[in-house]
């Protein structure tokens, strides 16, 4: 895989209460990483301005805000993306199939004259989740199990693919094919903590077990230099062998 290729597959969390620091930090990543994130944090810092300035830098934007309510409000929700032509974007798989395919027709409604709309990921289970926290909101484990229950619902419902764990890779290529988009949280490359992240996996290993987006944060943000950071990660990656 060329070095390029494995850049684009990596996105850059950003959470942060300063916004000339995000949209610093996006305009140093440009042409280094696929993308950035911008999660409930930042979103809830800076709201819909926030989110167009990163944007404004250039960089994909994944919005990964979680979007859990009834399915008109969802739709509504999705809607109003259309003016940051998000490249990804989250809603929760447990908000079952209604609210599912409401997002999904939204998506297509607000497709520009190019065709582009975001492609619509469904959170399966919380990477921050262990045995005891899927049992404690009354989900059914193991948590293997519950992930590709949750991942056929949303292929079902005609989602783009989904936000899982690498751990649950192999399960998930098996039983939603190839063309399912699977985007990786909890990436720590061996020179980074863990922090609160309890299923986390390398670089390499993520990409060679079939993700296809890896998302980092706090190695590349919390890094004394951000985009060398970045580059480390990306080299680890393109050393990977294809899935």
């Amino acid at each position: 895989m060329a070095t390029r290729d494995a850049a684009s597959r990596l996105f850059c969390a950003i959470d942060t209460h300063d916004l000339a620091a995000a949209t610093e930090l996006a305009g140093s990543l440009k042409g280094v990483v696929g993308g950035v994130k911008l999660g409930l944090e930042f979103f809830g810092a800076h709201g819909a301005a926030g989110v167009g300035a990163v944007a404004a830098c250039g960089l994909p934007v994944f919005l990964d805000l979680k979007y859990n309510d009834i399915p008109n409000t969802v739709a509504g929700a999705v809607r109003t993306t259309a003016q940051f032509r998000p490249t990804l974007m989250t809603v929760h798989a447990s908000g079952g199939p209604a609210m599912l395919r409401a997002a999904m027709a939204a998506a297509f409604r607000i497709a520009d004259q190019d065709g582009h709309r975001p492609r619509v990921l469904a959170v399966t289970v919380l990477t921050s989740f262990d045995e005891d926290d899927l049992g404690a909101v009354g989900m059914s484990g193991p948590i293997p199990d519950q992930v590709r229950r949750l991942a056929d619902l949303a292929q079902g419902c005609g989602l783009d693919g989904v936000v899982a764990s690498a751990h649950e890779i192999g399960g998930l290529r098996a039983q939603c094919g190839g063309d399912f988009m699977i985007v990786v949280p909890g990436i720590r490359p061996a020179w980074s903590a863990a922090d609160d992240q309890k299923r986390v996996i390398a670089p390499a290993e993520a990409l060679r077990k079939g993700a296809d987006v890896l998302v980092v944060g706090r190695p590349i943000t919390k890094a004394i230099d951000p985009v060398l950071a970045a580059r480390r990660i990306v080299e680890e990656m393109d050393a990977a062998s294809p899935a």
